[in-house]
């Protein structure tokens, strides 16, 4: 469950710095490749073409940090076992 809240905060914080700097890579290059062309529709006053991008910025930067957020809690921060001590009484 931490993971899921991990990759929604990274996609929504790239989201949101994709609409401000729509030059950020690689969401201009992806939408480039399979779009190419730009659109001057809008959804709720921001250009399509700039959701677009962001979208794809926050996916890939999600993924991408959502990966490193696993790393870390399963190998480098890893809880190793306590021992238990059993008492033996007579």
């Amino acid at each position: 469950m931490k993971g899921a809240i991990v990759f929604l905060a990274a996609f929504l914080l790239f989201l949101v710095i994709s609409l401000g700097y729509s030059g950020l890579p690689p969401g201009r290059q992806i939408y480039d490749a399979v779009v190419g062309t730009e659109s001057d529709f809008e959804v709720s006053g921001t250009p399509v073409t700039l959701l677009a991008i962001g979208i794809f910025n926050g996916v890939i930067y999600g993924i991408i940090i959502y990966i490193i957020f696993w790393v870390l809690t399963s190998y480098v921060f890893k809880k190793e076992p306590t021992a238990t001590v059993k008492v033996q009484t007579t």
